[in-house]
């Protein structure tokens, strides 16, 4: 399969390029700075800005499925939130723009509910250092909710994101925070690609989010 990554060398989407070329699928790169890139068989790299929406979608085009996995850079200034917001209007245009049709957007757990009507992001003790990055990728979820059309999808991974071993075994969900018997929601970097690199390949979740978690 022919796959564009938008953010290719970031902490997620780092592991989502490793985890699509180790299955054999061919990754077009899309990033700020290919010299972070590694050197593998099928993958092509090319340095575009996310904002310029005519020039995201040749990049885009001619590919079976695009996969977001954008962040901003933290060190530049401006208001994260917004940042984001305006990124993610950039690559639903730019997708549409292309033609394809299948767009995967990795999501962040802020927007999952953790009890009826209440989202993780929403309760007293979520990190306000944490709330404009979480607040920007839910927006992302909603915007996806508004498109008509594309055949999108939308990974949140758990509360706990943080690089690990690939294991395989994992749990998936909906809507609602996914906790274990110790009241823990974890995945690793390597598991949450599997997840979202296997909703690739067999599309079970097209126009709705899920949630991967141990």
């Amino acid at each position: 399969m022919k796959v564009a990554l938008i953010g290719a060398t970031g902490f997620v989407g780092s592991q989502l390029l490793n985890e699509a070329l180790d299955r054999g699928h061919e990754v077009t790169a899309i990033v700020r700075r290919v010299d972070r890139l590694p050197e593998r068989p099928n993958l092509t790299a090319k340095q575009v800005d996310v904002l310029d929406v005519d020039a995201l979608a040749d990049a885009l085009a001619g590919h079976d499925a695009v996969i977001a996995a954008f962040n901003p850079n933290r060190d530049e200034p401006g208001d994260v939130f917004e940042r984001f917001v305006a990124a993610e209007k950039a690559i639903i245009a730019a997708t549409k723009k292309s033609g394809v049709k299948r767009l995967l957007a990795v999501g962040g757990a802020g927007s999952l509910e953790v009890a009826p009507g209440q989202q993780l992001i929403d309760t007293p003790d979520f990190p306000p250092a944490w709330k404009a990055g979480a607040g920007g990728t839910r927006q992302f979820l909603y915007l996806l909710k508004e498109e008509p059309d594309l055949d999108w999808t939308f990974l949140s991974p758990a509360a706990m994101l943080q690089p690990g071993e690939r294991t395989g075994t994992f749990r998936l969900g909906g809507d609602q925070m996914l906790v274990d018997e110790k009241g823990e929601c974890k995945i690793s970097t390597a598991d949450y690609a599997v997840a979202m690199i296997d909703e690739l390949e067999e599309p079970k979740h097209t126009r709705r989010r899920f949630c991967v978690a141990y």
